[in-house]
């Protein structure tokens, strides 16, 4: 397996095989991979004849030091899992001096409402960070498709803004949450969980599907009102927010329109470990 620590490094082999009419996944990553980033690596080996898999903590996403510096690094373990999958994936690890050419910092950008609603709310500047890593991991690999899953829904629907906005001729592959038998959505956040919190954790999609039946009968009022009420009980687990937004748009909706499809979105403390969620209602 290639691994690759300079972006000249990867663009040097990528480029030949390009002009030879080779098809390029990309699978960008934060490393600590679990199972759902090896759903995305498998969609896109499947479907391309290169893929690339980067895997960069990004430090200009982080609005909060102390969840950069606690946030899993491994990559040695990260390689192994990869090759379970395919020796022939190209891996991109940079450090962020190379990667930022000697100065970290964000790029600001507007995706038209999407960033400021929800986590860019929560998170001030989390988007910017987003963008400007994607949009550098995209002009750096230069990928036909790329793959994000609808864990970090927001994240989705603000990377097909960025291509919409700045005419990258890339292709935005969805692929659908992974989750652990007991319902927990899978994330690289969840090797810091206790095993007391990692017990209470799959409470939260507990709490998602009852919000999505509920919403066959309730107005989005009394699913707020049912879902706060929730988690507020349970003694390990502390809510953040909880939100019902249009899918398209993110922005909050009060009420059912016909024709419109709606996500709940949902963050919750399990001790330190911030935990996001979301479900189609």
């Amino acid at each position: 397996m290639k691994v690759f620590t300079t972006k000249e490094a990867l663009q040097e082999y990528i480029l030949p095989l390009k002009q030879s009419g080779k098809k390029t996944g990309f699978v960008p990553t934060m490393g600590a991979l679990h199972d759902g980033h090896l759903a995305l690596v498998k969609n896109s080996v499947e479907n391309n004849d290169i893929t690339v898999v980067s895997i960069f903590v990004n430090p200009t996403q982080f609005d909060n030091p102390d969840d950069l510096k606690k946030y899993p690094r491994d990559l040695e373990t990260d390689i192994t899992l990869l090759q379970t999958i395919s020796p022939d994936i190209l891996v991109f690890a940079p450090d962020a001096y190379n990667f930022y050419d000697g100065r970290i910092a964000s790029q600001s950008f507007d995706f038209d409402g999407l960033e400021q609603v929800m986590e860019g709310k929560h998170r001030p500047g989390h988007f910017d960070g987003v963008g400007t890593v994607v949009k550098k991991l995209f002009e750096i690999v230069q990928p036909d498709t790329a793959y994000f899953g609808e864990k970090d829904f927001q994240q989705l629907q603000i990377i097909k803004k960025l291509v919409q906005k700045f005419s990258l001729p890339i292709q935005i592959v969805p692929v659908p949450i992974y989750r652990a038998a007991d319902g927990l959505a899978m994330s690289s956040r969840n090797k810091r969980l206790t095993p007391m919190h990692r017990e209470a954790a799959p409470f939260i999609y507990q709490v998602l599907r009852q919000a999505s039946l509920l919403s066959q009968s309730q107005s989005f009022d009394q699913i707020r009102h049912f879902v706060t009420k929730a988690i507020d009980a349970h003694p390990l687990l502390e809510l953040e927010y909880f939100e019902i937004a249009n899918q398209e748009n993110l922005q909050p909706a009060r009420h059912k329109v016909a024709g419109n499809k709606y996500r709940g979105f949902i963050v919750v403390y399990a001790g330190d470990v911030r935990l996001i969620d979301n479900i189609e209602l």
